[in-house]
Formats: C-alpha cells, sequence, structure tokens
C-alpha cells in the first residue's frame, strides 16, 4: 500500500460528538498520551501494535491518531492489511486541538 492509498478523514469529516461505534485509537507514546488524548480513546502505542491488535473491534471502525499523521498512517496501514476498517486521522491531535475538539488530561 503507497502513502496515497491509506484512507484518511480530516477532523472537520468527523462528527461531534463522536459516535460510540467508532474506536478511536491513539498511537502515540505514553507521555504524549497522558500530555492530552481524545476522550475514549484507546490508547495502543505503535511499538506495541503489533501484539495488542487483536484487541480492537473488527466490526467498528477504527480512527488512528497520532501527533502529526505519521505514525497514525503506519498503523492505518497495519490494521487495513489485517482486515480492519481503519482510517487515518490527517494533522493527528495537532489537528484536533487547533479544530477546538475536546481534549482529556
Amino acid at each position: 500500500m503507497n502513502p496515497s492509498e491509506i484512507p484518511c478523514t480530516d477532523v472537520a469529516d468527523l462528527p461531534d460528538p463522536l459516535p460510540d461505534d467508532l474506536v478511536v485509537l491513539d498511537v502515540r507514546e505514553p507521555h504524549e498520551w497522558e500530555a492530552g488524548h481524545i476522550a475514549g480513546a484507546t490508547h495502543v502505542p505503535l511499538g506495541d501494535l503489533p501484539g495488542r491488535a487483536d484487541e480492537l473491534d473488527p466490526q467498528k471502525r477504527t480512527v488512528v491518531v497520532c501527533h502529526l499523521g505519521g505514525r497514525s498512517a503506519q498503523a492505518t496501514e497495519f490494521l487495513q492489511m489485517r482486515g480492519l476498517d481503519a482510517i487515518n486521522l490527517t494533522g493527528g491531535m495537532d489537528a484536533w486541538e487547533s479544530a477546538g475538539r475536546p481534549v482529556e488530561r
């Protein structure tokens, strides 16, 4: 899968509030997570994802987020190859916060 084939979404395209049937997967490091994350998100650092991907619900769409979108693009590609309906959040937490969306600390 080349980078242009990785499914992406913008913050503006996500409903506010997020629906219950949408999984938000945060693949940042623990110190980034602690600094602020999307309420209700699941935290699995990118390096841990291969061993923990089975924890995700394959019946639900997963929006993957990191700081700017690079790590989450890698995670999205990995999850897509495993058959999950995963989509990368363009701009990551930077875009989320810039859009004024709520952050939990």
